[in-house]
């Protein structure tokens, strides 16, 4: 490799499908030579902590009286731009445009005013992103801004980046990256997994995961599988 990068990345660290590709991620850049920082209220469900090159930012935020409701995003603008300026980060790449992205951009614009070290930011989106904030008009606004004042966007799918072009009428440049993971080696043989399911030889086994939302159409699922 020529150039190892420091790069900072940004996700809900939940079991969720994006939480689990930027560990994904982090931990394969972190392979190949590069310092990755993670900043989030929370270490990702699957990072593996333990690599020399990955780094873990806590972001620290609190409830106070004054709010309804505790905010997120500044206090993730606030360690972005500590964090970006501290590690002198390369790239901050971040999954969903609210609010990580909108956290992301307001950081580089305080690093810019205070004359610190900025990163390019870049945005990848993902469903949720689309098909329920970006349809909503108390957020689609800073949803589209936040994507086309990224350096860079990428979408999961191709009908993902083309829902977006239509949902916010943007002309913003929008890469498709799939969704990707390294698979573990399996602990348990096929066989001793079937009989303790109690599952004969040639009965036929389906599996699906996915957080229980309604967006998930869960139900649906369940009559597809049963036909």
């Amino acid at each position: 490799m020529s150039q190892s990068l420091n790069i900072g990345i940004t996700c809900y660290p939940s079991v969720g499908g994006s939480g689990i590709v930027a560990s994904q991620l982090g931990t394969e850049l972190a392979r190949l030579g590069h310092q990755v920082h993670f900043i989030a209220y929370e270490p990702p469900f699957r990072l593996e902590r333990k690599h020399p090159n990955i780094h873990f930012h806590k972001v620290q935020f609190n409830e106070y009286e004054l709010f309804k409701y505790p905010d997120y995003t500044l206090p993730l603008a606030v360690k972005l731009v500590e964090v970006s300026n501290k590690h002198k980060l390369d790239i901050v790449h971040v999954h969903y445009a609210v609010p990580h992205a909108t956290a992301a951009l307001l950081a580089r614009q305080i690093g810019r005013e205070e004359n610190l070290h900025t990163a390019r930011v870049i945005t990848t989106l993902h469903g949720t992103d689309i098909t329920l904030m970006g349809r909503d008009p108390n957020l689609a606004p800073i949803i589209k801004y936040s994507t086309e004042s990224s350096c860079g966007v990428t979408a999961v799918s191709h009908s993902l980046a083309e829902e977006t072009r239509q949902v916010l009428d943007t002309k913003k440049q929008i890469e498709v990256i799939h969704n990707f993971y390294r698979p573990r080696e399996p602990r348990k043989s096929r066989k001793s997994i079937r009989k303790k399911l109690g599952l004969r030889q040639d009965d036929f086994v389906l599996i699906h995961l996915s957080n229980l939302r309604p967006v998930k159409r869960v139900p649906d699922l369940l009559k597809s599988l049963a036909l």
